[in-house]
């Protein structure tokens, strides 16, 4: 007979985010679909209480609550000045203080969902028998790159001066396409001390109840398929993890002080008109190269929205009439506006994703991490979107000139080459909206998940 103590609990998931905005968003946008599913479990977030400030008010099912630790670091705006720093940070400062929110959190906890590279993660669970999904922020190709670190080494591909061999092609990591050296994290160019970090952490997965990819098997089929052979634990690729589900919202939202509604200027712009342009919210784009790409836009004659935070109001002035220059926007609800029709991105992978759900080509502008890695497969496997930079591994500024005439071709909606990008990017969107209908390969591992931590609440004997 079934326990009935055993079926009255409910489960209390502690999720546990690395502390930087690509990080948060998907794991909450995670956290809302799992809430969705089951009214009786309970999520509690982990942020740090500058993080809590930031995102404290925003809008959350009732079944997700946060918990709060100390800073790790004076301000979030340390991250992107030192990102070796603040990974280090990461490390060392995170796991005292989350163990300790363990202990005050009622009721017990049942499951751990913990950001791939908080490599303390796994052993917290491991310690208190509570299972712990291990929650990999970005692409699975990427996954894979960090995975196989020891055959870049046997095979003369890691350390290895970019500069000089940036072009070389690695085809030999299981799954993962042909892929240039340049296209790779730049922790894996040299002796980076993050990536001692990063090798610790995914040494310990075999150790994890299971493994949450954020991306789209479809997309990414082979890869997965391959990491799925290695790995004895189950797999879930869950993505696309952005806020799809809020597209319904009808709510303007304008940008600030200045009040001006881009979204009304969108709806006043012909179909597929605007090119979409936004380098992230972290790393920057050189003074330098923002004022060739303001230039470029203005010699282009082409529509645009750009986002840029810090130079907003001395951007409208150089980049002309065509378009705006905001310091934010809801960039889901842009991307799939009717009036937009290309996407010029720094390829960060919640961007990229975005992107991909909204059926738009890229031009690809990479500047660190994993950017690389998805503005290759945007460009060479997807086959949506070209490079803005096309010399591997050679930092060299692109010219408003070059910026001006990329930009004409890319927005000529009638060339035979832009209308087959523009299909193509239509089948990738199709692929995305299968995957998160009712039965598609991501909505069927989100039930499958549930279910698991359901499951983990019973008593040994009664689980199958």
């Amino acid at each position: 007979m079934p326990s009935d103590m055993g079926r009255s609990r409910s489960p209390h998931v502690v999720a546990m985010p690395l502390p930087g905005r690509g990080h948060l968003n998907p794991m909450m946008n995670f956290c809302k679909l799992l809430a969705s599913r089951r009214d009786d479990v309970l999520i509690t977030f982990v942020v740090t209480e500058e993080w809590l400030g930031f995102i404290g008010s925003d809008i959350k099912p009732d079944n997700i609550r946060f918990g709060t630790i100390p800073n790790i670091l004076p301000s979030e705006r340390v991250r992107g000045a030192d990102l070796s720093g603040f990974f280090e940070a990461v490390m060392t400062k995170m796991e005292d203080p989350f163990e300790q929110l363990l202990n005050r959190l009622e009721p017990p906890v049942t499951t751990i969902i913990a950001d791939t590279f908080l490599v303390w993660a796994v052993g917290v669970g491991n310690r208190r028998n509570i299972p712990v999904a291990s929650f990999f922020p970005m692409s699975a190709s990427l996954f894979s790159m960090f995975h196989h670190v020891d055959l870049l080494a046997q095979n003369g591909h890691h350390p290895i001066d970019i500069s000089e061999r940036g072009d070389e092609r690695v085809d030999y990591i299981p799954g993962l396409s042909s892929t240039r050296i340049a296209d790779f994290p730049p922790v894996l160019h040299n002796h980076n001390p993050i990536l001692a970090r990063i090798v610790q952490a995914f040494s310990w997965l075999p150790r994890a109840h299971c493994l949450l990819l954020t991306s789209v098997y479809e997309l990414e089929a082979q890869v997965i398929d391959a990491l799925k052979s290695m790995f004895s634990s189950p797999i879930y690729p869950v993505g696309p993890v952005i806020p799809y589900f809020k597209l319904g919202d009808s709510s303007s939202v304008t940008t600030g002080s200045d009040n001006l509604n881009y979204l009304q200027w969108l709806d006043s712009q012909p179909c597929h008109s605007v090119l979409y342009i936004s380098f992230g919210s972290v790393l920057s784009v050189s003074s330098a190269q923002t004022d060739e790409i303001a230039a470029g836009l203005r010699d282009s004659g082409v529509r645009f929205l750009w986002v840029e935070r810090g130079e907003a109001s001395r951007l409208r002035e150089v980049c002309g009439e065509m378009g705006l220059v905001v310091p934010w926007c809801d960039q889901l609800k842009v991307l799939s506006h009717s009036s937009v029709g290309g996407f010029w991105t720094h390829c960060g992978w919640n961007s990229t994703v975005e992107g991909l759900f909204s059926g738009l080509p890229f031009l690809t502008f990479p500047i660190a991490l994993d950017q690389f890695a998805n503005s290759k497969a945007a460009v060479e496997d997807w086959k949506i979107g070209w490079r803005v930079k096309r010399q591997a591994g050679v930092e060299t500024l692109v010219t408003r000139e070059e910026i001006a005439e990329l930009l004409k071709r890319f927005m000529d909606l009638e060339s035979h080459e832009g209308k087959e990008m523009r299909r193509r990017a239509r089948k990738v969107q199709k692929i995305c909206e299968e995957a998160t209908a009712k039965g598609g390969s991501s909505e069927t591992n989100m039930d499958a998940f549930t279910r698991e931590i359901t499951q983990l609440l019973l008593p040994s004997h009664e689980q199958i």
